[in-house]
């Protein structure tokens, strides 16, 4: 079976786009810098680039070894890259920002991973692994978790109590109630779980260190010396678990992927490797941002808040406008398989072509006033937080289960719960990763 990181079209390098631009590069901002995103999204910067640059050429970073890159912000144009796949590629350079020279690739084994799982994939092999994922993306199997995970956030509400009124929501909720589901989901054993924890946070760590390694080594301080054993620990239970589940299989998500097939044939380990991580990594990013940020949302703008507090059943429209205006996944990359074009913009065979969901989601054209939360808006469900086209994302059902089952539960009990003002959000380019909010449960009144 051919692998996507054996065949996916590295970085040239070419600081220059082929074709003329049409548009300028609006300056003041590095889009491919991790540490630009530590003030959150710049919706000031999106709607500059929507306006006069909706298809924005930017150089990479300095002294890096990768290509420049398109930026499509209107929502119309976005649209237009997620519904031609063939022409708007996410197997031929993958969904990441930028992929170096494989002489550049670190922790190789977990370079591999990501690349070589559903979110990279094309065509016919795209729709067969997606459709062999779905049962347990269906809405009959996530009602059968509905119970596990109401029970979850009580559980998890309780101890916000007890350590409260001040608590840190991003890292005692946020953090843990879509890690929890995706388990239940996976089939993860009870006492694996604490390792998937540990190796979760150790990945994100990781992620930090290569740009930001002296920030993160004071942060972390035995991060680079522990981040190989690691890995290693993980690939192996991740082997062992696929063997064990081929050989005794349960009725688990863990079980399908270890028995998937692409082209007639059992995935090799890498694909194996790259599902199960996947499934993981992209169901805790939106909803684990979604939950900070719409409780940022719900200080932010009261008047929405009260209208939940006095009218429950409000809650599912409330969670769609807040992960418009979250927009928890950034972006997302597609390559361009030829010669093609979005607007009055030329884009050659081989570039890459950047879709930022945060811009789009604020596209005045498709969201009357959209820096104001309402969710009475007449297409309050037509956001791009999960995507769109063929790769919308699949736990997107999932995600919405969980929050909404999550504000019910925490403005039933908490219904003044305010955010204090500070965070921090992680120096990540791929999704808006609220770190830490510190919350308190009672709007600063007294019990």
């Amino acid at each position: 079976m051919q692998l996507v990181s054996d065949k996916l079209v590295v970085d040239s390098g070419n600081l220059d786009p082929t074709f003329p631009q049409v548009y300028p590069s609006l300056s003041g901002f590095q889009l491919d810098n991790p540490a630009s995103w530590t003030k959150g999204q710049p919706f000031e910067l999106f709607k500059a680039m929507r306006e006069q640059a909706p298809v924005m050429w930017s150089r990479p970073m300095p002294k890096k070894p990768v290509s420049g890159f398109w930026s499509v912000t209107r929502y119309e144009d976005i649209k237009q890259v997620e519904l031609a796949p063939e022409i708007f590629s996410s197997q031929r350079g993958s969904m990441h920002l930028a992929i170096p020279n494989r002489s550049e690739w670190k922790a190789r084994q977990l370079m591999e991973a990501s690349l070589n799982s559903l979110i990279n994939l094309d065509g016919a092999l795209h729709i067969s692994l997606r459709t062999q994922h779905t049962p347990f993306f269906y809405p009959l199997f996530i009602d059968t978790l509905k119970a596990r995970v109401t029970e979850k956030v009580d559980s998890l509400l309780d101890r916000l109590e007890a350590k409260g009124p001040v608590v840190d929501f991003a890292k005692l909720f946020s953090l843990e109630l879509p890690l929890f589901t995706l388990c239940e989901m996976l089939g993860i054993d009870e006492e694996d779980r604490p390792r998937i924890a540990h190796w979760m946070h150790y990945l994100e760590m990781a992620a930090q260190y290569l740009t930001n390694p002296y920030q993160t080594f004071f942060a972390e301080p035995t991060l680079p010396f522990r981040f190989k054993g690691m890995l290693k620990e993980m690939f192996a239970y991740g082997e062992a678990i696929m063997a064990d589940r081929r050989k005794n299989p349960r009725e688990d998500l863990l079980t399908l992927i270890a028995h998937a097939e692409l082209d007639g044939e059992h995935m090799p380990q890498s694909f194996l490797d790259g599902s199960w991580l996947l499934i993981i990594f992209a169901g805790n990013d939106t909803t684990r941002n979604s939950l900070s940020g719409t409780m940022r949302l719900m200080t932010q703008f009261p008047e929405q808040r009260q209208m939940i507090l006095d009218d429950p059943s409000l809650i599912p429209k409330m969670t769609q406008e807040a992960l418009r205006m979250v927009s928890p996944v950034v972006t997302m990359r597609r390559t361009a398989t030829q010669d093609t074009q979005i607007g009055e913009q030329r884009i050659a065979e081989n570039e890459k072509v950047i879709m930022w969901y945060g811009a789009a989601n604020r596209d005045p054209e498709v969201f009357s006033d959209p820096d104001n939360f309402n969710m009475h808006r007449p297409n309050v469900e037509k956001h791009l937080a999960f995507g769109h086209g063929v790769h919308k994302c699949l736990g997107s059902r999932v995600a919405q289960m969980q929050l909404n089952i999550a504000y019910e539960r925490i403005f039933d009990r908490f219904p003044k719960i305010r955010w204090t003002g500070k965070q921090k959000i992680s120096p990540v380019v791929l999704v808006h990763a609220i770190s830490s909010l510190p919350v308190h449960l009672y709007g600063g009144a007294r019990r």
